[in-house]
């Protein structure tokens, strides 16, 4: 199978695995950036594989994990107290837990909460609904704004009265500035998104290199991609080199996809955002601009603050930080677990928690 097969090749990977470990002589700390990098490395024990001067760093990679309380508190007050609305979301935040309840739970108790596999899919929700106010909650990284996008431009153009979004998009570059600048955790380079970047550009890391002299690398995820992406930050760090590579080149390119970024940018323009672990980052989310206000829920609704309050116990804040491994909460494959999740970076199938919990060797 073109572009899976090659890149899952047992002989191949081992080559770069020995290509490294020949290579590498620095203790280095490289921060993946994104849920399925995660689940990638874990799945094919790429960590354990590695020298133990390479550290490999699990970031906010996952859109649902970085929600912040306070919006998953917000949409579940919503949810009860307005008995007109249809919430329409991804399957990945009905079950993330708020302070005292979680959207699954509301469902239960006969809010309408419904599921839709698209953005787009709302839309015709609204359209059969015409008596009922229809809010998608919009979570994602750049990769879903575009289709998020694109649907308000087709609310607009059908006319609808009955549809808004509550945007709570999330832009990588912003986080990626903010973790550095938190000094925090000493992070030497990134392995960042194909599917981000696709949409973005690589140009967009290019701050990461002149201002922070940080080395970034663009990688595809199967493992052959991320092995390749990992040796190609170790020939950085030894050539004492810093720059910003692609290595899914078959996908991303230097600028990126301009229609799609022309799309966001017609109805949203950059914004403050919070996020779960990390709090407010500047310029790091998506609102509606002016001519789309009328697609806003936060202005067509009094929308309720929501109470900032993580899980009681869960360490999800650290995890996506990289400050901590799953293993070391105290709630991890004990009391939090994928049927029983306590913290939305075990009920994300791109959160780190799964990834660490579905792919832990057990002695």
């Amino acid at each position: 199978m073109k572009y899976i097969d090659e890149f899952r090749q047992k002989e191949a990977a081992q080559a770069i695995i020995k290509k490294i470990r020949s290579l590498s002589r620095k203790e280095v700390n490289i921060m993946e950036i994104c849920g399925t990098h995660t689940h990638s490395i874990s799945k094919y024990g790429i960590r354990e594989a590695l020298p133990e001067n390479i550290r490999l760093i699990s970031g906010p990679g996952c859109p649902v994990c970085v929600t912040s309380a306070t919006d998953v508190n917000r949409i579940i007050e919503f949810s009860r107290t307005r008995k007109d609305a249809i919430i329409a979301t991804f399957g990945d935040m009905m079950k993330v837990p708020g302070t005292d309840s979680s959207l699954q739970e509301e469902k239960a108790r006969g809010a309408d909460i419904r599921v839709v596999y698209s953005p787009l899919d709302s839309i015709e929700i609204a359209r059969n609904n015409p008596d009922k106010e229809v809010v998608l909650f919009a979570v994602g990284f750049e990769t879903t704004s575009p289709t998020v996008a694109a649907t308000m431009l087709g609310a607009k153009e059908a006319g609808l009265r009955n549809f808004s979004a509550l945007s709570l998009h999330k832009l990588t570059p912003p986080a990626m500035k903010a973790l550095l600048d938190s000094g925090e955790i000493k992070i030497d380079g990134f392995i960042a998104p194909g599917h981000v970047t696709a949409i973005i550009g690589a140009r967009a890391y290019g701050f990461l290199a002149e201002d922070y002299k940080s080395p970034c690398v663009v990688a595809g995820f199967e493992p052959i991609d991320a092995l390749l992406g990992i040796y190609m930050l170790i020939r950085q760090f030894e050539e004492d080199r810093c720059a910003i590579e692609i290595e899914y080149d078959r996908v991303v390119t230097w600028e990126g996809n301009t229609r799609a970024q022309e799309v966001i940018n017609e109805v949203f323009e950059p914004s403050d955002s919070l996020w779960r672990g990390i709090g407010n980052i500047p310029g790091s989310g998506l609102s509606f601009r002016q001519t789309y206000s009328e697609f806003d829920a936060e202005k067509r609704f009094s929308m309720p603050k929501g109470v900032d309050a993580e899980p009681k116990g869960c360490q999800c804040g650290s995890v996506l930080k990289g400050l901590i491994t799953p293993d070391k909460c105290p709630l991890f494959a004990k009391a939090c677990t994928p049927e029983f999740p306590i913290g939305p970076c075990m009920v994300s199938s791109e959160g780190t928690c799964a990834a660490w919990y579905k792919y832990r060797r057990i002695a």
